[in-house]
């Protein structure tokens, strides 16, 4: 039950921030948040997280519904993988949840807007909420995996 919570709540506070962002910054504008930190610029990502893998729309809309019904299939399985596994696939699957509702309701594209201006990150590409938990929950399950083999 834990970890639907977890899963609703990433949807929830990433629809929100885009929401926010929808209503309060035009496209390609920027608010400064903290100087020489970071900024908000409002972008149309076609692509994933960090900008890879732009147009491939279909791919990137059709495989987290994939994966969400290989999570259904294989629920009880999961259930025996220790938390922090199973809380890192509750992350990851928060984050492809929200973005797919961003490319469903925007023309196959995602909100992005954290914009880093700090080195040595001030050239990295602009992302969301969903794509930060995507990370985390990916380094979550990395790490549980190794101590899975270990």
């Amino acid at each position: 039950m834990f970890y639907y919570i977890v899963f609703a709540i990433i949807i929830g506070v990433d629809q929100l921030t885009k929401a926010l962002v929808r209503q309060g910054l035009p496209l390609h504008q920027t608010i400064t948040v903290i100087p020489g930190v970071l900024s908000f610029t409002r972008i149309n990502n076609p692509g994933a997280a960090f900008g890879i893998l732009s147009h491939r729309t279909f791919f990137l809309t059709v495989l987290p519904l994939v994966l969400f019904f290989l999570v259904y299939l294989f629920r009880k399985e999961i259930a025996q993988y220790p938390t922090p596994f199973r809380f890192g696939l509750a992350l990851c699957l928060g984050g492809a949840a929200g973005n797919l509702i961003d490319r469903l309701w925007n023309g196959g594209q995602v909100i992005d807007f954290i914009d880093l201006d700090f080195w040595p990150l001030d050239n990295f590409p602009l992302f969301n909420l969903a794509d930060t938990v995507i990370f985390i929950g990916a380094l979550f399950l990395f790490f549980s995996i190794a101590r899975l083999k270990e």
